[in-house]
This record gives C-alpha cells, sequence and structure tokens, in this order.
C-alpha cells in the first residue's frame, strides 16, 4: 500500500488556525503552555487575530503582497528590517496603526538639533565648537569638577562637539532609531537608549576621570549595536535587502566617529588644563547595546520580565551603577586626582 504525502505547510497552517478556532471554548478553562518562541500574551494574541480573520497563518509570504500604497509599503520594509520571524513581521504588518508614532526618537533628535543650532548662534561657530574656549560652561556638559550635579549625566547629549558630530548621531538616530521605535516601541527602545546614555557618563567617570563628555554617542551606539547584533544572532533570519554590505557601512560610520573622538580627545585643548571630551562613552553605549539591547529586540511582543536573561542583565547593569557611583563620590577624594578647574 503507497504512503500518503505528508500535506506542505501551508496546508498545515491552515488546520491548525481551524483547530485552535474549534478549540476556542474550551481555551478559557484550560491554563496556558508556555512556549518556547511566544510568551503567553503574544499566543493570546495571535489568537485572537486568527480568530477575527485578520491573517491566517497560512497565507503566503509578506513579500509577495501586491498591490499595496506606499505607507504599507514602508511598514513591510520596516518589518524586514528589523525582525527575524517571518511570523513576527505578518503579526507587525497587520497590528502597526502608527498611534503613537515615532515620537521619542524625533524628539530627542529635535531637541539636540536645537541646541546646536542655539550654541552655534551663541558661540558664532557651527564647526569643532567644542575647541571654543566658553564651549565647557555651558550647564549641560558633563564636567568632572561638576560631577555633583546629576543632570550632567544624562542632559550632555544636548551637546556636541560640532556639525560633524551631531550629523552622524542624527543620522544613525533616524535611520535606526525610528524603525526600532516604530516595531519595539518607545518605552522599550528610549529605555535602552537612555541606559546607554548614563552609562556612556559613568564609564568617563570611571575610565577618563579627567574628562569632560558630550553629545548622544553613547545612546546611539547602544541602539545601533544591539540592531548589528540581533542581525548577526538571527542571520538566516534577517530578510533586509543587501545586509552585509549595510552592516559593513555601518561599522565604517561607527569606526570613523570613533575615531574623530579618539583624536579629538589627544588634541591639544582649547582650554588647557582641561582635556578635550571624552571617546569612552561610545564603549559603554556598545555595553549596553549588546546585553540590554539585545535582549529588548530578540523579544518583539513578548514579556521582558519573563525572560531570565533580561534580569541577568538588569542585575549587571545595577550593580554597575552603583559601582559608578560610589567611585564618583570616594575616588577621586582617595586617589588624590587633580581635577582640571571648573569652567
Amino acid at each position: 500500500m503507497g504512503e500518503h504525502p505528508s500535506p506542505g505547510p501551508a496546508v498545515a497552517a491552515c488546520a491548525e488556525a481551524e483547530r485552535i478556532e474549534e478549540l476556542e471554548p474550551e481555551a478559557d478553562e484550560r491554563q496556558p503552555v508556555a512556549s518556547e518562541d511566544m510568551s503567553n500574551k503574544r499566543s493570546n494574541s495571535f489568537r485572537q487575530a486568527i480568530l477575527q480573520g485578520n491573517r491566517r497563518l497560512c497565507s503566503k509570504a509578506l513579500l509577495e503582497e501586491k498591490g499595496l500604497n506606499l505607507s504599507q509599503r514602508l511598514i513591510r520594509h520596516v518589518a524586514y528590517e528589523t525582525l527575524p520571524r517571518e511570523i513576527d513581521r505578518k503579526w507587525y504588518y497587520d497590528s502597526y496603526t502608527c498611534c503613537p508614532p515615532p515620537w521619542f526618537m524625533i524628539t530627542i533628535t529635535l531637541l539636540e538639533v536645537a541646541f546646536f543650532l542655539y550654541n552655534g548662534v551663541s558661540l558664532d561657530q557651527f564647526v569643532l565648537q567644542v575647541t571654543h574656549p566658553q564651549y565647557l560652561k555651558n550647564s549641560l556638559v558633563y564636567h568632572p569638577q561638576l560631577r555633583a550635579q546629576a543632570w550632567r549625566y544624562l542632559t550632555y547629549i544636548f551637546m556636541h562637539a560640532g556639525i560633524e558630530h551631531l550629523g552622524l548621531n542624527v543620522v544613525l538616530q533616524l535611520l535606526v532609531g525610528v524603525p526600532l521605535e516604530m516595531v519595539h516601541g518607545a518605552t522599550r527602545i528610549g529605555l535602552v537608549y537612555v541606559a546607554g546614555v548614563v552609562a556612556g557618563s559613568l564609564t568617563v567617570s570611571v575610565a577618563d576621570m579627567t574628562a569632560p563628555v558630550v553629545g548622544s554617542s553613547g545612546g546611539v551606539y547602544a541602539l545601533v549595536s544591539a540592531h548589528l547584533a540581533n542581525i548577526v544572532m538571527n542571520w538566516s533570519g534577517m530578510k533586509c535587502q543587501f545586509k552585509l554590505l549595510r552592516m559593513a557601512v555601518a561599522l565604517i560610520c561607527m569606526s570613523m566617529e570613533f575615531g574623530r573622538a579618539v583624536w579629538l580627545r589627544f588634541h591639544p585643548s582649547a582650554y588647557p588644563p582641561c582635556p578635550h571630551p571624552s571617546f569612552v562613552a561610545h564603549l559603554g553605549g556598545v555595553a549596553v547595546g549588546i546585553t540590554l539591547g539585545v535582549v529588548v529586540l530578540r523579544n518583539y511582543e513578548q514579556r521582558l520580565q519573563d525572560q531570565s536573561l533580561w534580569w541577568i542583565f538588569v542585575a549587571m547593569y545595577t550593580v554597575f551603577v552603583l559601582f559608578a557611583v560610589f567611585w564618583n563620590i570616594f575616588a577621586y577624594t582617595l586617589l588624590d586626582l587633580k581635577l582640571p578647574p571648573p569652567p
């Protein structure tokens, strides 16, 4: 007797959808079973989407959809840029409403540009603003002598070394940060960004104790590093076009920006004995990106509090912040370090 051929994946998916629909009355009576790929929140969302007929799991690949308008093509493009699994991409494509829009990254970028233009007019200098003798007098800059003013560990992102520094950060924020926020939301992306910013200034206060800090590179490098690491870890699943070339371009841009920061740090200072701003904040941002950031990007529409790796990295970040706080309180005195005078 001949063997019957096994059904294809599309047929199996349709059968599974029908089975879920038939068992719906009994679903509330059973305790949800945890899944390796999806949290209960995610599986319930998918069940509701199937029952409402938004998109059946047996439908064709998202790339094969025809007749899409401009906004639909943009949403599909963002899905393929950021998500490694087809089931996630379809869910995002169906559920995204652009409400709310990616306001966090856009607002941060507009504020950075506004502060830069204000400082450029005030100092009458836009290229290498940081070399102006009055640059460090701004109350937003992190300065080691003023490290007790806690807001400076965060507000330094609104000050940039020059238009060349601001330009690259703005481009990376918009090209990487906005799509990530469209997919993962302002809360999660804002958390990664701010964590990178704070880690950047604290890392400088520990590793480059005499230098000031300016620029949003800590937050930018956290987002970009998380995105690149997510692509590498899900290489076969990521379907974005020219991903190898684009990764190379992103790494080249980041390397050029980092090289500029290193050169500026050791360039003769315009306000001796205080050196030019440190480059170490970039490294703090990268550390946040490849830890907290990767966990956020790998768990689309899943509860982070259910991920053990999330709590491990949160604990590591908390320990580092506490260590840096105590370092700033006690180490400068114990080491008898000679700091540059306040601006």
